[in-house]
């Protein structure tokens, strides 16, 4: 009997709004900690780690914009001092960020933005979202700037509720942080301060009190961590006042170059690949947002105020008396728009009672719709920055959640969850576009043989991720040429692996036999273009890819 109680007790706990999102929160830890390091880093993965490994090692570190900002560096450096420098550890901020998301929807739900059903699916969408976990295990400036819009957002929501100064000083450091993190941070604090604006013009919040002591102070804090970060906290003191305009001068030039271009529907695409289920829930989201039949339906009734009625029609044909005269009062004048601003500044004046998660519908459709629009105009087009987008189209795509609705994006994540496990736990070389260039599985063959070798030539300038593999005590057993060599280098070198690229490379070698290796991948869409349909549900097809060709020395034979 106590133990049927007990069962259903259990049940009953586990199946409420608690439990169904401790539920989903483990499932987010378990998704992106469970076996971290099971790929290779990815090309830019092992630049960064590298990076952060020299200033573990070196203390060295001045702020380049090709590589981002420095916080990452620092933070990585950070954990490899704690924990030891590798594949598993780099990945461990942005696993813990990435899991970070779904708690912090706990307190956008308990200021009432947001009611259970919509924070549960929210939280399923966060946790499944093949986006979101691959790039959660992923060493990239993307998952920490994600985190930080996240925290902005409950910063700014609970300074605006309670006006308090702890949450000011909360936005001014994770803006600063944002910052320090990657140049795209300021599209988010535009994004936020305009609406913002919007809110506190149409006096639907009040500005605090001391709001002018708290601008300063989120002003003093942000700065105070870029200058930190940025002048590599003191090294180079030069970089406080100029690592922005070498930041815009940088990215300015990537843009009109188009480096890695694509067409502004690029991310549209990459939806319709991996987030279907969230890209119509959230069209659904918006229409139901907009209430076009509600609309409708108050245009007619507008309309028809303004027909006169038959009756008095009639009675002006047939010249009926006027009505008596009333004696007219002065009507009161509206305030102008400098005592409106004068109002708005002082923390005066009524407010606006407002439907919560109706204006918080309003404010994730202008936030999606602007992200979609700067990252559909600038020219870098890369799988990363979907990340930005996504994450309010969530938001939208969980407005009016009633239970039907539930239980259809309920059914709609076993696509997200097919997706998830295909790019982020297939343990080889896959053709899909979430991976730009990634560092091929067949590379394990060739670490085999170079930890078989005492001497290694890299007679390329294709050689990443290999400074990163051989590092520290290993890397000494390795001579970068970054170009094809003569053979004489070669043969007075006594190395026992040559490797080049298979673009520029020796047709053969006395005494090494050669075998040719994938460096690193990418989806072709020259290869599947004729068969995107197909493409599409079966996800086969030719990968682009960029090879290696490994020289083996043939050991000499020996006499008895």
């Amino acid at each position: 009997m106590k133990a049927a109680v007990f069962a259903a007790e259990f049940r009953e706990r586990l199946l409420s709004f608690e439990g169904l999102f401790l539920l989903i929160l483990l499932a987010t830890i378990i998704l992106r900690f469970y076996s971290l390091d099971l790929k290779l880093f990815h090309h830019d993965e092992a630049i960064h780690a590298w990076f952060s490994y020299k200033i573990l090692t070196e203390g060295t570190y001045l702020y380049d914009p090709m590589y981002h900002g420095p916080l990452r560096y620092y933070v990585t450096a950070g954990m490899f001092a704690l924990l030891g420098d590798s594949d598993l550890v780099g990945r461990l901020v942005p696993a813990l960020l990435g899991t970070l998301l779904v708690p912090l929807l706990y307190p956008i739900y308990k200021l009432g933005y947001l009611d259970k059903k919509q924070t549960l699916v929210a939280a399923l969408f966060l946790a499944v979202s093949p986006n979101m976990v691959y790039f959660s295990r992923f060493l990239r400036d993307d998952p920490f700037i994600i985190f930080f819009t996240m925290v902005l957002l409950v910063a700014l929501l609970y300074y605006f509720e309670r006006h308090q100064m702890r949450y000011a000083l909360l936005a001014g450091t994770v803006i600063g942080l944002g910052i320090s993190t990657m140049e795209n941070m300021p599209i988010v604090i535009l994004i936020f301060g305009v609406y913002l604006l919007y809110l506190v013009w149409t006096r639907k919040v009040r500005l605090p009190a001391r709001w002018v002591r708290d601008l300063a102070l989120v002003a003093l804090v942000a700065f105070g961590i870029m200058a930190a970060f940025y002048s590599s906290f003191g090294a180079h003191p030069e970089m406080i006042m100029t690592w922005w305009l070498r930041a815009i001068e940088h990215w300015t030039a990537m843009h009109q170059m188009q480096r890695l271009g694509g067409p502004p529907y690029f991310y549209i695409l990459l939806f319709i690949l991996y987030e279907l289920p969230i890209l119509i829930l959230a069209i659904v989201g918006v229409l139901q947002f907009i209430d076009i039949p509600g609309a409708v339906s108050r245009w007619k009734e507008k309309r028809g105020d303004h027909r006169e009625s038959p009756e008095a029609t009639e009675g002006a044909e047939k010249g009926d008396e006027e009505p008596p005269a009333v004696e007219a009062h002065p009507a009161r004048q509206a305030p102008g728009w400098k005592d409106r601003l004068r109002e708005i500044l002082s923390g005066k004046g009524e407010i606006r009672q407002i439907d919560r998660q109706r204006e918080f519908a309003r404010f994730a459709i202008f936030w999606m719709l602007l992200t979609m629009a700067a990252y559909a105009y600038i020219g870098e087009k890369v799988p990363w920055l979907i990340l930005h987008q996504l994450l309010p189209m969530i938001f939208v795509a969980v407005y009016a959640m009633t239970t039907k609705k539930a239980v259809i994006a309920a059914a709609a994540s076993v696509f997200l969850v097919v997706m998830m496990f295909h790019v982020a736990f297939t343990p080889a070389d896959i053709n899909e576009p979430i991976v730009q260039v990634q560092n091929s599985e067949d590379l394990r063959e060739v670490f085999a043989k170079i930890d078989a070798s005492d001497k290694v030539a890299v007679a390329t300038d294709n050689y990443w991720p290999l400074p990163w593999y051989y590092r520290g005590e290993n890397a000494s057993k390795l001579a970068y040429y970054s170009q094809k060599v003569s053979e004489a280098t070669i043969y007075g070198g006594d190395f026992d692996l040559v490797i080049t690229h298979d673009g520029d490379t020796y047709p053969t070698l006395d005494g090494y036999v050669k075998e040719t290796y994938r460096l690193n991948y990418w989806f072709s869409y020259d290869e599947n273009k004729d068969r995107l349909l197909e493409y599409y549900f079966l996800r086969d097809g030719k990968v682009g890819s960029r090879n290696i060709e490994v020289f083996s020395r043939v050991p000499t034979a020996t006499t008895a």
